[in-house]
C-alpha cells in the first residue's frame, strides 16, 4: 500500500432532518424574547444539541426551515394552534449534516485519503454547520464557494427496517447555482480522482457545468459517479437520458439496487452492468444493502457478501461504500487514469473493504462514516468473494 493521493469530491451538502416525537407532556411556554426571529427553544441557539447527542437540533415548536428562512413557528403563536401552558404534540427535529457527495468526502477523509470538497456552502446556520463538520473530519474546503442562497434540506422518514425516504426542500438552494468560475478544472490538476453524483449532476443550472468539468479533468484523473437517484425530486427518465453520457466519461459507476429499480425496473443487475460497460464505464458496482455488492469490471463479475450488523439506520451507507471503494483503490495506486492496473482480485478486495465501511455506518445513527481505526478494529468482515 502507499499513501493515497488527493481525491476531489464535487456536489451538495444537505441538512438531513430527522423527526423525533417529543414528550407528549411537553408544556408550551408561550412566546418569549425574540419571538419574531428563528426560535429553537428557550435558552438554545442555532447549534443547540438534542438531548443525549452532539447533533444540532431544532426543538419542539421550531420549523425545519428556521435556520434558513428567519421565520420559525414559535410555540404559542396562531400557527402552532397551541395556547401557553397547554400540553402539545410536537415533533423534535434533529438535524445532521448530509448529502451524498459530502458524506463521501467525509468518509474518504476519515479513512485517510487527502480529500478536497468542491461545494457551494450557504452562509446560513446549516451551511455553517456543514463547514464545521467537514473541517472536523479533515476535508479541505479551500476551493469551496460561499453562497448567498439557503441550504438544501432533506426531511428523512426512517422505516422499521432502517431504510430512509426523503422529502426535499431544494428549490433555489445553494448547491445547484454553480458558475464556470467556481468550477475551474485548472485547480484540480493535483487530484487523481474526481467523484461526483447525486443531485449535482441533474439540477439546473449547475448540472451541465459539472458534466463539462468531468470531461475537462478526465485526461489526468479517474472519474467516479454515483447517480444516487431521487425519484421523488427528479423524474427517473432524466437519469435514463443522461446516464449514457455520464458513462462515457466515468471510469467508476456506483449504483444501488434501488437506483436500478428506479431507472430500469425488472432489468437484472448483470444486464444493467453490461449496458453501462457498452456506454463506456469500466467498473460498475451495484450495492445490495445487507447482501453486499456485485461488481463488474469490463464484464467480468465478482460478488462480495454483506457484513452482519445491528442496523440503526442505512442513511449514508452507500456514500460510505463509495468512500471505502475509492480509498482502497487509491491506497493501492490504482487511481489517476483509466484503471489500467486494476484486475478482478483488486476489485474484490476494494469492495470487501467498502462493505465493511458501509456496515459500520449502518451501526450508528445518520450519515456518520467510520474513521480508519474503527475499520481496522472491525477487520475480518466478509468471506472470500465468489467470482462468476
Amino acid at each position: 500500500m502507499q499513501p493515497p493521493r488527493r481525491v476531489t469530491v464535487l456536489g451538495e451538502c444537505v441538512a438531513d432532518v430527522f423527526t423525533e416525537e417529543a414528550d407528549p407532556g411537553t408544556v408550551d411556554p408561550g412566546p418569549g424574547p425574540g419571538a419574531d426571529g428563528p426560535v429553537l427553544g428557550p435558552g438554545t441557539d442555532a447549534h443547540a444539541a438534542a438531548p443525549g447527542t452532539d447533533d444540532p437540533a431544532l426543538v419542539p415548536g421550531a420549523d425545519a426551515q428556521a435556520g434558513r428562512s428567519g421565520a420559525a413557528t414559535h410555540p404559542g403563536t396562531a400557527a402552532s394552534a397551541a395556547r401557553p401552558g397547554a400540553a402539545t404534540q410536537a415533533l423534535r427535529l434533529r438535524v445532521l449534516p448530509g448529502g451524498g457527495p459530502a458524506n463521501t468526502a467525509v468518509g474518504l477523509a476519515r479513512l485517510g485519503t487527502p480529500t478536497r470538497m468542491l461545494a457551494r456552502l450557504s452562509g446560513d446556520v446549516f451551511g455553517r454547520h456543514f463547514r464545521a463538520h467537514l473541517l472536523a473530519s479533515g476535508v479541505d474546503l479551500s476551493a469551496a464557494a460561499t453562497a448567498a442562497e439557503p441550504s438544501t434540506l432533506a426531511v428523512a422518514d426512517i422505516g422499521a427496517d432502517g431504510q430512509a425516504t426523503y422529502s426535499f426542500h431544494a428549490q433555489g438552494t445553494a448547491d445547484w447555482q454553480w458558475t464556470r468560475a467556481e468550477l475551474d478544472p485548472a485547480g484540480l490538476r493535483d487530484s487523481v480522482c474526481v467523484h461526483t453524483g447525486s443531485l449535482a449532476l441533474v439540477r439546473d443550472p449547475g448540472g451541465v457545468l459539472v458534466e463539462e468539468l468531468l470531461t475537462a479533468v478526465r485526461p489526468h484523473a479517474t472519474v467516479s459517479i454515483d447517480p444516487n437517484i431521487r425519484p421523488a425530486l427528479v423524474d427517473p427518465a432524466l437519469y435514463r437520458q443522461r446516464l449514457p453520457g455520464w458513462c462515457a466519461v466515468a471510469d467508476i459507476l456506483r449504483l444501488s439496487e434501488d437506483d436500478l429499480g428506479a431507472i430500469a425496473p425488472g432489468l437484472p443487475p448483470e444486464a444493467a452492468c453490461d449496458g453501462f460497460h457498452a456506454a463506456g464505464a469500466r467498473l460498475v458496482v451495484v450495492t445490495r444493502g445487507a447482501h453486499g455488492a456485485l461488481a463488474s469490471l469490463d464484464g467480468r463479475r465478482v460478488t462480495v457478501p454483506g457484513v452482519p450488523v445491528a442496523v440503526v439506520d442505512t442513511v449514508g451507507a452507500g456514500d460510505s461504500f463509495t468512500a471505502g471503494l475509492l480509498h482502497h483503490l487509491g491506497a493501492h495506486g490504482l487511481l489517476g487514469g483509466r484503471l489500467g492496473g486494476l484486475d478482478l482480485a483488486g476489485v474484490a478486495a476494494a469492495c470487501a473493504y467498502a462493505v465493511r465501511v458501509a456496515a459500520l455506518t449502518c451501526a450508528v445513527a445518520g450519515p456518520n462514516p467510520p474513521w480508519a481505526d474503527q475499520v481496522e478494529k472491525a477487520r475480518g468482515g466478509p468471506g472470500v468473494p465468489a467470482e462468476r
